[in-house]
């Protein structure tokens, strides 16, 4: 075993000095060493046998500024209380409150409490605030009386009857919540045997100052061991967000399989994210609810697609020459110009279906950023990725889709198991919902597929089969990594971007 150093020392007596076991905090004070001193003496000691440490997490509660003005002056229920009992018990709501001079906002909080306390009533007829019995001392009053005390409470520590009041005042947002970790120190037997056999700090330096040279001190000084088998802290190299990894990596795989890749604006025509799609001017997805629609400029030109917009005007009223009886209603050019952000992928597989250099057969895919007004939970996001995949070729059928969905989620999101649900898409059919299950992580929704319905390819000058899929990219990445929040995969925690291994 390596000699102590002076840090060591000063740590394994203030222990000694303690019984055997004590707190970071408490060693800091008796010592003189910082927390960080202390906290490296302590691993070399563990590492060295001599020193135990473990760590106990706390919750503790705590008033915030709203919180110790009503621990000062009471609970606004309590005030509209005392107010009414000096007013006989009973008397009108608006006089109760003028006399209380509450916040409009608070009084609507404080009435809600009486009656949710029982402590009063509004009477419906009079409108009249009548007391109901003589109100007790409450559970959360209790705690805010010891909250106002001692500025903290340890909520673990805490009766249970305390521990509601605890997330009644949280919830009230007067109180909050932190947990806090208290590190414990404890000398080993080994310890112990060395701390009776007799230590003694000697102190020690880590470099020689010149004084020291010139002085002639350095014969006498002690210098600071290293121990090279000493912990160091984790060095992480720089990588690669593990996201980015797993999309390079996805992009790989399709073009291993013979795909190859298209390509769209994220700023898109309307014509090629909904018109081209057979989707209609007065599908409820083109409402604002699900699309961001770009204000200036708000339309783009569609003269480059003079032919396709003219078959796609007629199949949209009448069907045109697709064997459909089309939507029935007036085709508005102006409405297919408009400019918004891409809602789905299926807008690049538009693009690359009039495209001079699309192949029969041939296979396309897509990995793109796509834009929608959703409500951010953790399955969704306003932002997010699809990958976006067609084949074009003759005799294709169903069981081809289903088939390519399947070595999909397997190959790529690391499945056990999928299963498909009959859907609908207004550019499909038949349409497929693709769901996949992982052991230990549960079935997940990836996306939607189909085959493209003559009113999308015929218009486009496609007359044979094609296969589509839009599938979530990111939950894909989801489920590779075993991760069930999709904000995880933006987070700015590094200790997981450090971990995460590139899926």
């Amino acid at each position: 075993m390596a000699s102590l150093r002076e840090n060591e020392t000063k740590t394994l007596l203030a222990l000694r000095d303690a019984g055997g076991r004590s707190t970071v905090e408490s060693i800091v004070q008796a010592s003189g060493l910082t927390d960080s001193s202390v906290m490296r003496a302590a691993l070399t000691l563990e590492t060295s046998g001599l020193v135990k440490v473990d760590e106990t997490k706390r919750t503790k509660l705590e008033l915030n500024d709203e919180g110790r003005e009503y621990a000062e002056n009471g609970l606004p229920e309590r005030r509209l209380v005392k107010i009414l009992q000096s007013m006989g018990g009973r008397t009108s709501k608006e006089a109760v409150l003028r006399a209380a001079s509450l916040d409009a906002n608070i009084s609507v909080i404080a009435l809600g409490w009486l009656s949710r306390k029982r402590w009063a009533t509004i009477e419906k007829e009079t409108q009249q605030l009548r007391l109901l019995g003589e109100p007790s001392e409450g559970s959360d009053e209790k705690l805010l009386a010891l909250l106002k005390e001692g500025g903290a409470v340890v909520v673990d520590g805490l009766s249970d009857e305390l521990r509601k009041a605890a997330e009644t005042l949280k919830g009230r947002k007067i109180a909050e919540v932190r947990v806090e970790a208290e590190r414990h120190l404890e000398l080993t037997e080994a310890g112990k045997d060395l701390v009776n056999k007799g230590i003694k700090v000697t102190t020690e330096v880590s470099e020689l100052a010149p004084e020291l040279i010139v002085s002639g001190r350095w014969k006498e000084t002690k210098l600071r061991a290293y121990d090279i088998r000493a912990p160091v802290a984790s060095a992480w190299p720089g990588k690669k967000h593990p996201y980015l990894r797993f999309l390079d990596e996805l992009k790989r795989r399709l073009a291993a399989y013979g795909f190859k890749e298209m390509t769209g604006p994220n700023v898109e025509l309307s014509f090629f994210n909904c018109d081209a799609l057979f989707m209609p001017q007065d599908h409820p997805a083109r409402e604002i609810h699900d699309t961001y629609f770009i204000k200036d400029p708000d339309h783009g030109n569609l003269d480059s697609y003079g032919k396709f917009l003219e078959n796609i005007k007629k199949t949209h009223e009448d069907g045109w020459k697709t064997g459909s009886r089309g939507w029935g209603y007036k085709f508005s050019k102006f409405e297919a110009a408009r400019l918004l952000l891409r809602s789905q992928t299926t807008a690049a597989s538009a693009r690359t279906l009039i495209s001079r250099n699309l192949e029969v057969p041939g296979k396309y895919f897509a990995v793109a950023r796509c834009f929608r007004p959703d409500v951010i939970d953790k399955t969704h996001l306003t932002e997010f990725n699809q990958v976006e995949g067609i084949i074009v070729g003759e005799d294709l059928n169903l069981m081809n889709l289903l088939g390519v969905l399947e070595k999909f989620a397997v190959d790529v999101a690391g499945a056990d198991k999928v299963r498909y649900r009959p859907d609908y898409f207004p550019f499909t059919e038949p349409s497929v919902e693709l769901n996949a299950y992982k052991e230990g992580y549960g079935w997940i929704e990836f996306g939607g597929s189909g085959i493209f319905r003559p009113e999308l390819t015929l218009p486009l000058g496609v007359k044979v089969p094609v296969l589509a899929w839009g599938l979530g990219v990111d939950r894909l990445f989801m489920m590779k990594a075993g991760i069930d929040d999709i904000r995880y995969i933006f987070t700015q925690d590094l200790d997981w971007l450090r971990r995460t291994e590139a899926v």
